[in-house]
Protein backbone atom coordinates (compact mmCIF):
# COMPACT_ATOMS: atom_id res chain seq x y z
CA UNK A 1 0.00 0.00 0.00
CA UNK A 2 1.47 3.34 -1.00
CA UNK A 3 2.16 6.05 1.52
CA UNK A 4 -0.73 8.50 1.06
CA UNK A 5 -0.09 12.09 0.05
CA UNK A 6 3.63 11.66 -0.66
CA UNK A 7 3.69 11.19 -4.43
CA UNK A 8 6.81 9.78 -6.06
CA UNK A 9 8.96 9.89 -2.96
CA UNK A 10 6.21 7.96 -1.17
CA UNK A 11 6.64 5.17 -3.71
CA UNK A 12 10.37 5.15 -3.00
CA UNK A 13 9.76 5.04 0.75
CA UNK A 14 7.31 2.15 0.43
CA UNK A 15 10.16 0.02 -0.92
CA UNK A 16 13.25 1.47 0.72
CA UNK A 17 11.83 1.86 4.25
CA UNK A 18 10.74 -1.78 4.65
CA UNK A 19 14.05 -2.92 3.12
CA UNK A 20 16.02 -0.98 5.74
CA UNK A 21 13.90 -2.11 8.70
CA UNK A 22 14.07 -5.72 7.45
CA UNK A 23 17.87 -5.60 7.46
CA UNK A 24 18.39 -5.76 3.71
CA UNK A 25 20.63 -2.73 4.20
CA UNK A 26 22.56 -3.49 7.42
CA UNK A 27 23.75 -0.69 9.72
CA UNK A 28 26.68 1.10 8.15
CA UNK A 29 25.49 0.44 4.60
CA UNK A 30 25.99 3.42 2.30
CA UNK A 31 23.06 4.26 0.02
CA UNK A 32 24.11 5.84 -3.26
CA UNK A 33 21.32 8.28 -4.00
CA UNK A 34 22.22 8.61 -7.68
CA UNK A 35 22.04 4.85 -8.11
CA UNK A 36 18.79 4.64 -6.18
CA UNK A 37 17.27 7.46 -8.25
CA UNK A 38 18.06 5.47 -11.39
CA UNK A 39 16.73 2.27 -9.85
CA UNK A 40 13.41 3.85 -8.87
CA UNK A 41 13.32 5.96 -12.04
CA UNK A 42 12.83 9.20 -10.13
CA UNK A 43 14.67 12.52 -10.10
CA UNK A 44 17.46 13.32 -7.67
CA UNK A 45 15.19 15.85 -5.93
CA UNK A 46 12.59 13.14 -5.31
CA UNK A 47 15.28 10.84 -3.97
CA UNK A 48 16.58 13.60 -1.68
CA UNK A 49 13.08 14.14 -0.30
CA UNK A 50 12.76 10.41 0.44
CA UNK A 51 16.11 10.49 2.22
CA UNK A 52 14.98 13.48 4.32
CA UNK A 53 11.99 11.47 5.50
CA UNK A 54 14.21 8.50 6.39
CA UNK A 55 16.53 10.89 8.25
CA UNK A 56 13.57 12.25 10.25
CA UNK A 57 12.90 8.66 11.35
CA UNK A 58 16.59 8.25 12.29
CA UNK A 59 16.90 5.29 9.93
CA UNK A 60 19.71 6.94 7.97
CA UNK A 61 22.08 9.87 8.27
CA UNK A 62 23.87 11.92 5.62
CA UNK A 63 27.60 12.33 6.04
CA UNK A 64 29.74 14.63 3.96
CA UNK A 65 32.15 12.70 1.72
CA UNK A 66 30.51 9.45 2.79
CA UNK A 67 26.90 9.61 1.66
CA UNK A 68 23.67 8.34 3.16
CA UNK A 69 24.43 5.73 5.82
CA UNK A 70 22.01 3.32 7.51
CA UNK A 71 21.98 3.90 11.27
CA UNK A 72 22.04 1.34 14.08
CA UNK A 73 18.65 -0.08 15.03
CA UNK A 74 19.10 1.33 18.53
CA UNK A 75 19.03 4.82 17.00
CA UNK A 76 15.80 4.38 15.01
CA UNK A 77 12.70 6.32 16.02
CA UNK A 78 10.83 3.15 16.93
CA UNK A 79 7.76 5.17 17.97
CA UNK A 80 7.23 6.53 14.46
CA UNK A 81 3.98 4.97 13.18
CA UNK A 82 5.44 4.40 9.72
CA UNK A 83 8.51 2.64 11.15
CA UNK A 84 6.19 0.46 13.22
CA UNK A 85 4.15 -0.36 10.10
CA UNK A 86 7.25 -1.32 8.14
CA UNK A 87 8.60 -3.49 10.93
CA UNK A 88 5.27 -5.25 11.36
CA UNK A 89 5.32 -6.07 7.64
CA UNK A 90 8.67 -7.87 7.98
CA UNK A 91 10.00 -11.12 9.38
CA UNK A 92 10.49 -9.56 12.82
CA UNK A 93 6.72 -9.17 13.24
CA UNK A 94 6.26 -11.51 16.27
CA UNK A 95 8.99 -9.75 18.25
CA UNK A 96 7.73 -6.30 17.26
CA UNK A 97 4.13 -7.15 18.19
CA UNK A 98 5.23 -8.49 21.56
CA UNK A 99 7.41 -5.46 22.28
CA UNK A 100 4.58 -3.08 21.46
CA UNK A 101 2.00 -5.08 23.39
CA UNK A 102 4.23 -5.06 26.47
CA UNK A 103 4.45 -1.28 26.06
CA UNK A 104 0.65 -1.13 25.95
CA UNK A 105 0.41 -3.23 29.10
CA UNK A 106 2.62 -0.75 30.93
CA UNK A 107 0.82 2.38 29.74
CA UNK A 108 -2.86 1.74 29.07
CA UNK A 109 -3.98 0.45 32.48
CA UNK A 110 -2.55 3.57 34.14
CA UNK A 111 -4.14 5.74 31.45
CA UNK A 112 -7.51 4.08 32.05
CA UNK A 113 -7.28 4.79 35.78
CA UNK A 114 -6.50 8.42 35.07
CA UNK A 115 -9.37 8.57 32.57
CA UNK A 116 -11.78 7.52 35.29
CA UNK A 117 -10.67 10.61 37.21
CA UNK A 118 -10.39 13.11 34.37
CA UNK A 119 -12.64 12.10 31.45
CA UNK A 120 -15.23 14.65 30.38
CA UNK A 121 -18.88 13.65 29.88
CA UNK A 122 -18.26 13.87 26.13
CA UNK A 123 -15.29 11.50 26.35
CA UNK A 124 -17.29 9.08 28.49
CA UNK A 125 -20.05 9.08 25.89
CA UNK A 126 -17.55 8.54 23.09
CA UNK A 127 -15.93 5.67 24.97
CA UNK A 128 -19.30 3.98 25.45
CA UNK A 129 -20.15 4.49 21.78
CA UNK A 130 -16.83 2.89 20.74
CA UNK A 131 -17.40 -0.09 23.05
CA UNK A 132 -20.90 -0.64 21.67
CA UNK A 133 -19.49 -0.42 18.14
CA UNK A 134 -17.01 -3.16 19.05
CA UNK A 135 -19.86 -5.33 20.34
CA UNK A 136 -21.89 -4.75 17.17
CA UNK A 137 -18.99 -5.84 14.95
CA UNK A 138 -17.58 -8.64 17.07
CA UNK A 139 -19.32 -11.43 15.13
CA UNK A 140 -19.46 -12.42 11.48
CA UNK A 141 -15.75 -11.95 10.64
CA UNK A 142 -16.05 -8.15 10.56
CA UNK A 143 -12.57 -7.43 11.81
CA UNK A 144 -12.01 -4.26 9.76
CA UNK A 145 -15.19 -2.67 11.08
CA UNK A 146 -14.31 -3.86 14.59
CA UNK A 147 -10.83 -2.35 14.24
CA UNK A 148 -12.24 1.14 13.58
CA UNK A 149 -14.07 1.15 16.92
CA UNK A 150 -11.21 -0.60 18.76
CA UNK A 151 -8.66 2.02 17.68
CA UNK A 152 -11.05 4.84 18.54
CA UNK A 153 -11.67 3.33 22.00
CA UNK A 154 -7.99 3.27 22.89
CA UNK A 155 -7.42 6.75 21.50
CA UNK A 156 -10.09 8.08 23.85
CA UNK A 157 -8.59 6.25 26.83
CA UNK A 158 -5.17 7.77 26.21
CA UNK A 159 -6.53 11.26 25.51
CA UNK A 160 -8.95 11.24 28.45
CA UNK A 161 -6.11 10.41 30.84
CA UNK A 162 -5.21 14.09 30.80
CA UNK A 163 -1.55 13.14 30.32
CA UNK A 164 -0.20 14.58 27.07
CA UNK A 165 2.61 11.98 26.95
CA UNK A 166 0.10 9.14 27.01
CA UNK A 167 -2.07 10.90 24.43
CA UNK A 168 0.87 11.08 22.01
CA UNK A 169 1.09 7.27 22.07
CA UNK A 170 -2.33 6.95 20.43
CA UNK A 171 -0.84 6.46 16.96
CA UNK A 172 1.53 3.80 18.29
CA UNK A 173 -1.33 1.84 19.86
CA UNK A 174 -3.39 2.25 16.69
CA UNK A 175 -0.57 0.72 14.63
CA UNK A 176 -0.37 -2.25 17.02
CA UNK A 177 -4.10 -2.89 16.69
CA UNK A 178 -4.07 -2.41 12.93
CA UNK A 179 -1.00 -4.62 12.54
CA UNK A 180 -2.65 -7.48 14.43
CA UNK A 181 -5.66 -7.30 12.13
CA UNK A 182 -3.94 -6.71 8.79
CA UNK A 183 -1.35 -9.42 9.37
CA UNK A 184 -3.94 -11.90 10.66
CA UNK A 185 -2.63 -12.08 14.21
CA UNK A 186 -6.23 -12.12 15.39
CA UNK A 187 -8.89 -14.79 15.66
CA UNK A 188 -11.58 -14.62 12.94
CA UNK A 189 -13.84 -13.07 15.57
CA UNK A 190 -12.50 -11.13 18.58
CA UNK A 191 -12.37 -12.90 21.93
CA UNK A 192 -15.81 -12.35 23.52
CA UNK A 193 -14.20 -11.89 26.93
CA UNK A 194 -12.03 -9.07 25.58
CA UNK A 195 -15.05 -7.37 24.01
CA UNK A 196 -16.91 -7.54 27.32
CA UNK A 197 -13.90 -6.09 29.13
CA UNK A 198 -13.94 -3.03 26.86
CA UNK A 199 -17.59 -2.43 27.72
CA UNK A 200 -16.78 -2.76 31.42
CA UNK A 201 -13.86 -0.33 31.12
CA UNK A 202 -16.19 2.23 29.56
CA UNK A 203 -18.59 1.74 32.46
CA UNK A 204 -15.81 2.07 35.06
CA UNK A 205 -14.53 5.28 33.47
CA UNK A 206 -18.05 6.72 33.34
CA UNK A 207 -18.58 5.83 37.00
CA UNK A 208 -15.23 7.33 38.03
CA UNK A 209 -13.93 3.99 39.36
CA UNK A 210 -10.21 4.38 38.70
CA UNK A 211 -9.14 1.13 40.40
CA UNK A 212 -11.58 -0.97 38.41
CA UNK A 213 -10.79 0.82 35.12
CA UNK A 214 -7.09 0.12 35.60
CA UNK A 215 -7.65 -3.51 36.61
CA UNK A 216 -9.95 -4.25 33.66
CA UNK A 217 -7.60 -2.63 31.17
CA UNK A 218 -4.74 -4.70 32.55
CA UNK A 219 -6.82 -7.80 31.86
CA UNK A 220 -7.25 -6.63 28.25
CA UNK A 221 -3.51 -6.24 27.72
CA UNK A 222 -2.71 -9.56 29.43
CA UNK A 223 -5.24 -11.21 27.13
CA UNK A 224 -3.58 -9.60 24.11
CA UNK A 225 -0.23 -11.08 25.18
CA UNK A 226 -1.81 -14.51 25.56
CA UNK A 227 -3.23 -14.24 22.04
CA UNK A 228 0.27 -13.54 20.74
CA UNK A 229 1.52 -16.70 22.47
CA UNK A 230 -0.96 -18.63 20.34
CA UNK A 231 -0.95 -16.74 17.05
CA UNK A 232 2.57 -15.28 16.85
CA UNK A 233 4.85 -17.37 19.07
Amino acid sequence: MSTPGRGLHGRVLDTLGPAITAGEYPPGSVLRTDELAQHFQVSRSVMREAVRVLESMHLVESRRRVGVTVRLKAEWNVYDPQVIRWRLAGADRPHQLRSLTVLRSAIEPVAAGLSARHATPEQCAELTECALGMVANSRGHRLEAYLVHDMAFHRVILAASGNEMFARLADVVAEVLAGRTHHEVMFEDPDPAAVTLHVQVAEAVREGDATRAEQLTREITVGALHELDILAP
